[in-house]
């Protein structure tokens, strides 16, 4: 069985062909390493690309992706609609044949250290790779974004995994680690109004809402706790934005483990509180690559009774209208096709 790492990192630049080009050719050229895509979005000015290979191969790719990217990207002059930290914003490793999620962990690690010292920008450990309890979710290393890393690099307790404690703001800082396959999966509704968008989100999310009284203010628990509101789907992460090329809102989802909540069933859900507020989910978008497990469960979950794999791969493409926005190709997004 060979070796097989995904790395799937997020820059903060999607509207530069020439920064965007220049850093998918430092990765594309390192020997060992099959350069999948780079997939640029203007509105939320961030390109993820998605690549495979040798362990070490995915490495040496990951640090030169990284480089070019602190070298071309000023984060001082950063503005878009997703939550970054940095110019490389997050770097996953994860595991797809012959290693295991400690072989992953034990990348970044090595990745982690080798570009915090070389870059000499802050660097925080995620997900599996997580030193900490609380750095496992992104979201709250991200808490504050660039522009408020200043002032959490004060704070001891935020003291990075590696390289210099020190705010660098042409770069910011990166976050590095390995999880699970994620699926970036994304809701296209019929409506340009963002507070849709966010309202569906918190619907969903696992980690849910705050609860409110009807001042709008926190409701709190007799340990002067805040009271949350969880959301209606496990492993599921969410938020509510605006495409401007499109002019539609968008649920931008994170699956963090689709045998939890497959795509499909996150659909039918965002299709659900759309219409209770008076839109239409209109079709989704995956970016970056998917599992055809994923798919071939949503196609049992249209057409059970469809046999053919190729059958089942048609019904999910049309039924979650991943074509709406881009063609969906599956032998350029289905990552067993890729290997």
């Amino acid at each position: 069985m060979p070796r097989i790492v995904e790395c799937v990192p997020n820059f903060s630049e999607g509207r530069e062909i020439r920064v965007i080009n220049a850093i998918a050719g430092a990765i594309s050229g390192v020997e060992g390493v099959k350069f999948i895509s780079a997939e640029p979005n203007k509105d939320y000015h961030r390109t993820v690309v998605t690549f495979i290979g040798e362990p070490g191969s995915v490495a040496e790719a990951a640090f030169r992706g990284a480089r070019k990217a602190a070298e071309l990207i000023d984060m001082t002059k950063h503005k878009g609609e997703h939550p970054r930290i940095g110019a490389v914003d997050v770097v996953p490793f994860v595991p797809v044949s012959g290693v295991t999620m400690d072989d992953c962990v034990k990348l970044a690690h090595e990745f982690g250290k080798r570009a915090g010292n070389a870059l000499q920008i802050p660097v925080y450990l995620y997900e599996e790779a997580a030193a900490r309890p609380e750095r496992k979710n992104l979201a709250n290393i991200r808490k504050g974004e660039y522009e408020g890393l200043a002032e959490k690099l004060k704070d001891p307790e935020w003291a990075p995994d590696y390289g210099p404690p020190v705010f660098s703001p042409r770069s910011g800082a990166m976050v590095t680690g390995a999880r699970m396959f994620l699926i970036a999966y994304n809701v296209n509704l019929s409506t340009n109004d963002t507070k849709v968008a966010n309202e569906i989100a918190l619907r969903i999310r696992e980690s849910g809402r705050v609860k409110k009284d009807a001042q709008g203010k926190p409701v709190v628990d007799a340990k002067g706790t805040k009271v949350n509101i969880p959301g209606s789907l496990k492993a599921v992460k969410a938020m509510g934005v605006l495409l401007e090329a499109q002019n539609i809102a968008q649920v931008s989802i994170n699956l963090i483990n689709y045998h939890v909540t497959p795509p499909h069933v996150v659909f039918e859900e965002v299709k659900k509180e759309a219409q209770s507020l008076g839109v239409d989910a209109t079709g989704s978008e995956i970016v970056g690559l998917t599992p055809i497990e994923a798919l071939i469960m949503a196609g049992s979950f249209y057409a059970p009774e469809a046999k053919d794999e190729r059958v089942k791969l048609e019904v999910a493409i049309k039924k979650l209208g991943l074509s709406e926005l881009d063609r969906f190709d599956p032998l350029k997004k289905v990552i067993e096709y890729q290997l």
